[in-house]
Parts: structure tokens; C-alpha cells; sequence
């Protein structure tokens, strides 16, 4: 038996980190192979990590609610000598890629990392941002021997000339246990500042927030802080398309055997607007704007527990309407079962969510970030409305629905956003009533 470091796996093609929910193995208890260790969740799907094979839980090297790197080392366990070997060569080859994946030119630091150093104080837990951190060839070589990630590593506090990393800090840093190994950043306060206000909360039940519902608040209200909302609306007549689908979704079943639901007919009049439309399918970083390649239309769907959740319909422009409503159908079925995985819900570049679902005539969404806009759907309702023709007007009963646009006024500006809008309403209202499947 030998003691090996049990490190957080990767649970999904573009997961980069789990946050620990649970240990189900507690210090000094034993385990057989395939028993569950620990529960982590990565965005909002769960999922529960085996034991390589039979031993003893030595020590948590990390607690619940804390969000682990992918890679990073959560406990130490006491292997058979055989299964310790086959864990060691593993992590050995996937240390290799990862730092093959780093290699730059010595002396500079990786996009993204440059301008990163830590504080005064070695034993803070989290680093401030500088813009002329530098990393010598001398150093580099000591940071890679010792597997210091360029991360960690600008990190670390620097005792040269304006604050230049030496040899000696690092190896310092590293007799000293590593103790920015898990840093964060620190976020220094700018602009408009929440004030701390005292209000009346009032008495009652308490009922604690669930995970999910805190990730919820947590994204809704980044959202609203970093974009500026502006939300349009405009109404189209869905009548044709609502009579089309009324003649033909038992037919469709029967050929097809998925279930025809209004939500693949929707995405498919979106995706058609996104390609006349492409700066909607964008996101912004920093000055630039990423205009997206791909159409991934995510889709706000209830769970039982009465949060939302977003799947993601990938390469939506590509799917034909059968393929749409079988990634819906699949979608909302893993949904509600739990069965999502980490990468059903990964990459959307824009999101719709049918409010008309729960009877709202109309909705004002929040954008999913770091998407450019989302859409609301309503109710799709009979209404009395005038239909001008050549030889006069009339009132007819029309299936109508309100379409409401929310959008980030840094990326999008009115005129595009309308037009985008009036777009997805004229391919609702222009059904092909005569279209086959």
C-alpha cells in the first residue's frame, strides 16, 4: 500500500473546474473500488467520482464549497501498490501535456497571465493585478522544474528591481508551502458601489437557497451589473404556422417518432435571423467583439424544483426541422430526468426562453451571459385583429404572440436589434404551410 494524491478529474470537454459538494468517504474510513468519494459539481449538473480502486481516505485536502482546478490535488489516499503506479502514470502523462500546452518562448507569459502579481503579504490567499511583471529565463527554469504553472506562478511576490521575480523568491515560495497554489484575484471597486443599506426583511418561513438557485441569482445578477439591458418587443401571427403544426404533429410522430412541439419551429426562424443578422451571435471581450461561428441556441427550460436550467441545441442552422425537435425532445428529457451532462449546457450563443409556457403574455429576459441578447417568447393567443386586404379590411381571429428581445447595448444597438426582431417575426408569420417533412 502506498500513499497517492486523488486529484480533481475532468468531467466534460470544456470543464475546467468542480466545485465539492460532498465527501462521501470520510478521513480514515475505507473504500472498495468503484465507491463514490466525493460529489462535485461543475456549472449545474452534479456528478459523483469513484475510487480508482479498493484503499483508505488519508486525508480532504480540500472542503465543501470549495471550487478546485481541474487536475488540483483534493485528497490523499493509500492505494494498493498497483493501482497507485497506474494513477501516477496517468497524472504524469496528463502534467506532461499540460506543460507542453504552456511552452512558450522564455521570458514571456502566457495571453491572458501577463500583468498578474501577488500581494506584499506571502500568507494572503489572493493577488492584485500589475502591468510590468517579467519572468526571467532563470526563473522560468525553476518554475517548470518544480511544475509551477505561469498562473501560480505571477503569484507569487517579487523582490527585484520594480518588483522583478528572483530565483529566490521562488524558491522561497516554494519552502514555504506554495500558499498562493489556490489564489484568487482580488477585484478592486470601481464605479457605482452598492450601498450597505439596512432594510426590513420581515419574519417567516426560512427556507434556504438550494445550489442551483444560488448560481441562478449569482449569474442574474452579474448579468444585469456587466451588461446594459435594453429589451424590444414586437408581436407576429402565428396563425399559419400554429395551423400547420396542429395538421401535422401526429403525422410527424408517426414518421419520425418525436414528439412536434413549437420549440424546434422557433429555434428554427431564430437560427434563420441569426445568419441575416450574424453581430446578434456575439459575445464582447474587453474592446473586442467575438463574433461567433457557430449558431448554438440555448433554451431556458423548468425543472420540477422550479429553477431554470439551459441546454444547448449545438449547430442549430445545420439541423433540419426533424433533427431540431429530436435534440429538443432529447434535451428536455435529460432535463427533467437530471441527466444532463456538463456539455449539453456548454457553448449557446444565444438563448430563447417561452415564457408563454407558464401563461406570461410577455417577458423581459435577462441575457445569458456572455451572450449579446436572449429572446422571449409568449403565449401564443386568439385575438380579434384587423387583416388589411386589397378589397378591404376585415376582423379576423389570429393566433398572435409578443416576441420580446433583451440585448446588451454595448454589442448591439437599436437598429440591429430591431431589425433582428422583425426578422424572427416575418419567418414566424411567413410559414410554408405547404413544407413536408
Amino acid at each position: 500500500m502506498s500513499k497517492t494524491e486523488f486529484r480533481m478529474p475532468k468531467m466534460g470537454e470544456s470543464i475546467t473546474e468542480g466545485t465539492i459538494l460532498n465527501w462521501l468517504v470520510q478521513e480514515g474510513d475505507t473504500f472498495e473500488e468503484g465507491d463514490i468519494l466525493v460529489e462535485v459539481a461543475t456549472d449545474k449538473v452534479d456528478n459523483e467520482v469513484p475510487a480508482p480502486s479498493a484503499g483508505t481516505m488519508i486525508s480532504h485536502k480540500v472542503a465543501s464549497k470549495d471550487v478546485v482546478p481541474v487536475g488540483d490535488t483534493i485528497a490523499i489516499l493509500e492505494l494498493s501498490d498497483t493501482a497507485s503506479a497506474k494513477m501516477s502514470q496517468a497524472e504524469t502523462s496528463s502534467n506532461k501535456k499540460q506543460r507542453d500546452d504552456n511552452s512558450l518562448p522564455r521570458g514571456e507569459m502566457p495571453k491572458g497571465q501577463r500583468g498578474v502579481v501577488a500581494q506584499a503579504n506571502s500568507s494572503s490567499k489572493a493577488y492584485k493585478v500589475n502591468e510590468n511583471l517579467f519572468i526571467s529565463p532563470l526563473v522560468d527554469a525553476v518554475a517548470r522544474k518544480n511544475h509551477i504553472s505561469y498562473e501560480e506562478l505571477a503569484r507569487i511576490t517579487g523582490t527585484g528591481k520594480d518588483g522583478r521575480l528572483r530565483k529566490s523568491d521562488v524558491t522561497n515560495y516554494l519552502n514555504e508551502g506554495r500558499s498562493f497554489q489556490f489564489a484568487q484575484p482580488v477585484v478592486e471597486p470601481s464605479g457605482f458601489q452598492v450601498p450597505d443599506l439596512k432594510f426590513d426583511k420581515g419574519t417567516g418561513k426560512i427556507v434556504e437557497m438550494d445550489r442551483m438557485r444560488e448560481m441562478i441569482a449569482d449569474h442574474m445578477v452579474y448579468s444585469k451589473h456587466t451588461s446594459p439591458h435594453v429589451t424590444a418587443y414586437v408581436e407576429a401571427d402565428l396563425t399559419d404556422m400554429v395551423t400547420w403544426r396542429n395538421a401535422n404533429k401526429l403525422k410527424f410522430q408517426e414518421k419520425h417518432g418525436e414528439k412536434l412541439t413549437f420549440t424546434p419551429l422557433f429555434i428554427e426562424a431564430v437560427a434563420n435571423a441569426i445568419k441575416d443578422f450574424p453581430m446578434i451571435n456575439s459575445s464582447l471581450d474587453g474592446k473586442n467583439i467575438i463574433v461567433k461561428e457557430d449558431i448554438n441556441i440555448g433554451m431556458a427550460t423548468a425543472l420540477p424544483s422550479g429553477n431554470l436550467i439551459v441546454p444547448v441545441v449545438k449547430n442549430a442552422d445545420k439541423k433540419d426541422l426533424k433533427g431540431l425537435a429530436a435534440a429538443t425532445n432529447e434535451l428536455v428529457g435529460k432535463s427533467r430526468s437530471g441527466n444532463l451532462k456538463g456539455d449539453d449546457m456548454k457553448g449557446s450563443t444565444f438563448t430563447i426562453s417561452n415564457v408563454g409556457t407558464f401563461g406570461s403574455l410577455m417577458g423581459t429576459p435577462i441575457i445569458n451571459q456572455p451572450e449579446a441578447a436572449i429572446l422571449a417568447t409568449g403565449i401564443i393567443k386568439k385575438r380579434a385583429e384587423v387583416i388589411e386586404k386589397p378589397e378591404g379590411d376585415t376582423i379576423e381571429i389570429r393566433s398572435m404572440m409578443y416576441l420580446s428581445l433583451s440585448f446588451d447595448h454595448r454589442i448591439v444597438d437599436g437598429y440591429l436589434a430591431g431589425s433582428f426582431l422583425k426578422r424572427i417575426a416575418d419567418n414566424m408569420e411567413n410559414f410554408d404551410v405547404e413544407r413536408t417533412f
